[in-house]
């Protein structure tokens, strides 16, 4: 029986054209034409003024926060349940990650657990857009005006997702991006900060490009980092672009064949929409609730396993990680939203090229596999 992976990269348009092209160039480095398109193409995506291409998202992430000063000292709000990239990003600049819950009906940062977790050491907030959901941008950035606090969108998960009718990337004092293989926009490896204040994009270019005076060569007036994409990576990315349409179309596609053939089955929870959002379609979620279904989540991991069928299991509670354990006890918010989604969140395989046989096979598996008397169907 053929596998099925949990991602595919989707590089059938002139992803290969372009990087072949900047490899004739002999721009192969960090500097060349597909970079400034890039940067070009996706601040207008984003609707901001601009756009940096970073090595990684992490690299991003961390630009973005060494550019708005965090230091030693400095506390930064952030939800529980996210890629560690996000807390990690905190502690490279020394200061510490405050650990908060979810909202159950966005799984995304809650403004409520936001505004109980400031205290005088609180620089910024993190909001990270979940699973393709944005967050609730409108009461996180007013929290963040009481307090004279920055916001950080990671939107590492939801390239081009919409608040309100407003793209992601220029809804907070900064955004950061990634184009990891998995994601809905890829190159592999790559990310990107998005901003429209003009100072703090100087800033963080001379920090991406080894703290180099862009009028003086080789001059070079503070500390930098080499946080550079190449013109190969951005060529993929604005092979990417020109194909967004479609991406989206086809895991939308494979978004409503899940929703369709998982509809009815006890125990299987849907992600939550809010009716302002316009979620993008990155990894299909659900919740799998023990009792109703029959079986756990990691139970249902391994079944799926044994027919060749990857998943993945939603992260780890960042509070309860080794590296955050100690300084998450001291904070002692609630995290009930947080653990259960750790508990229970499933991502089924979502790609371009997942064959609607495929979903039907994934989700035959899934439904065979309830045994509770409260399920629809019993194992056979």
């Amino acid at each position: 029986m053929d596998a099925i992976p949990v991602a595919s990269a989707d590089v059938s348009g002139n992803e290969e054209r372009y990087a072949a092209e900047a490899i004739r160039s002999s721009w192969i480095s960090s500097t060349g034409p597909f970079i400034d398109r890039f940067e070009a193409e996706f601040a207008e995506l984003c609707g901001t003024r601009y756009a940096l291409a970073c090595s990684n998202g992490t690299t991003a992430l961390h630009l973005a926060l060494m550019g708005l000063g965090l230091r030693p000292g400095d506390e930064v709000i952030v939800p529980s349940m996210t890629y560690i990239a996000t807390a990690n990003a905190v502690r490279y600049c020394g200061a510490e990650p405050v650990f908060v819950d979810v909202d159950a009906d966005t799984w995304c940062i809650s403004p409520q657990a936001i505004e109980k977790a400031i205290t005088a050491r609180t620089r910024g907030i993190i909001g990270v857009h979940l699973v393709g959901h944005p967050a609730d941008m409108d009461a996180i950035n007013e929290i963040a005006a009481i307090h004279g606090l920055w916001v950080v969108e990671d939107a590492a998960e939801a390239h081009f997702a919409k608040y309100r009718g407003r793209s992601v990337g220029g809804l907070g004092t900064m955004a950061t991006f990634s184009f990891f293989g998995n994601k809905i926009i890829t190159c592999g490896e790559g990310g990107a900060v998005t901003l429209n204040d003009p100072q703090l994009y100087v800033r963080l270019k001379m920090l991406r490009g080894q703290g180099m005076d862009p009028r003086r060569r080789y001059y070079f007036p503070i500390t930098g980092y080499n946080f550079r994409l190449t013109n190969v990576a951005c060529g993929m990315l604005c092979a990417q672009l020109e194909r967004r349409e479609e991406i989206f179309q086809k895991r939308r596609q494979v978004f409503d064949a899940y929703t369709n053939n998982l509809s009815g089955i006890r125990g299987i929870h849907f992600q939550p929409v809010a009716s302002w959002a316009e979620t993008a379609p990155w990894m299909y979620s659900v919740q799998i609730s023990p009792e109703e279904f029959g079986r756990t989540r990691n139970e249902l991991i391994e079944i799926l396993k044994q027919e060749n069928i990857d998943s993945r299991p939603f992260f780890f509670p960042l509070h309860t990680l080794p590296p955050f354990t100690e300084v998450a006890s001291r904070q002692q918010h609630s995290m009930q939203v947080t653990d259960r989604l750790g508990d229970n969140g499933l991502m089924l395989p979502t790609y371009n090229a997942l064959s609607m046989e495929s979903i039907d096979r994934i989700c035959s598996v899934i439904r065979k596999s309830a045994t509770s008397k409260l399920g629809i169907r019993r194992a056979a």
